[in-house]
C-alpha cells in the first residue's frame, strides 16, 4: 500500500484505511485502532467515525465481520499516553491517531505499527515526519492546512471586502505543533 494512497482515502472521509488488498480469509479479522483527542460524545467527532466505517464498508471491510475497530477518547489529550499503551498492546494493523497531543503519544509507543494522523497543523515541527515529501518512519497523515494556504485566505478576503487593508492572522505555536 502506497503512503499517497492511505493519505488519499483519509482525507476523502477523515479518515477511511484501505487495509491491504489482498485475499481475505473470512475467519481472519483485521484490526484498526483509532486514538480520538476529542469526547466519544463530541458532536463533530460523531459524523467523522461514521464517514470512516462507511468508507471503510465501501472498501469491503464491514465492522464486526472482517475488521474490527478498537476506539479509544482522550478528550484535550486527557489520559493519550494510557489509552495509546492500551491500544497498541492490543496489535492493530493500523492506527488512526486524531490530534497532535495523540499522535505524540503513540509514537512514543510503537514504531513499527502504522499511525496515520489526521488534524495535525505541522506534522515536521512536531517531529512526526521527517520531511512532506517523504515521511519516513511509521508515520504519515494530513496536515491541517499547509502554510501555501494563508495566501489564498487573505485573496478570499479581499473578495468578499474589498476595501480590507490589513489582516491578522492568529496563531498558537504550542497547540499546532505541540499541543492539543
Amino acid at each position: 500500500m502506497r503512503r499517497r494512497d492511505v493519505i488519499t482515502l483519509f482525507g476523502g472521509a477523515m479518515a477511511a484505511w484501505p487495509l491491504v488488498a489482498r485475499a481475505q480469509q473470512p475467519e481472519h479479522i483485521r484490526r484498526i485502532g483509532v486514538l480520538v483527542g476529542l469526547s466519544e460524545t463530541d458532536p463533530g467527532m460523531k459524523p467523522r467515525l461514521a464517514a470512516l466505517r462507511q468508507e471503510l464498508d465501501t472498501l469491503g471491510w464491514v465492522e464486526g465481520h472482517n475488521v474490527r475497530i478498537d476506539y479509544r477518547y482522550a478528550p484535550g489529550g486527557a489520559r493519550a499516553n494510557d489509552l495509546a499503551k492500551e491500544l497498541v498492546a492490543l496489535k492493530p494493523e493500523v492506527i488512526l491517531a486524531h490530534t497532535v497531543s495523540v499522535t505524540a503519544a503513540l509514537q512514543r509507543e510503537t514504531r513499527t505499527i502504522p499511525i496515520v494522523f489526521v488534524s495535525v497543523g505541522d506534522p515536521f515541527g512536531a517531529g512526526f515526519i521527517i520531511s512532506l515529501a517523504r515521511p519516513g518512519g511509521n508515520l504519515t497523515g494530513l496536515m491541517t492546512f499547509e502554510q501555501g494556504i494563508a495566501g489564498k485566505w487573505v485573496a478570499m478576503l479581499k473578495e468578499v471586502a474589498p476595501r480590507l487593508t490589513r489582516a491578522l492572522f492568529v496563531g498558537n505555536p504550542n497547540i499546532t505543533t505541540h499541543g492539543y
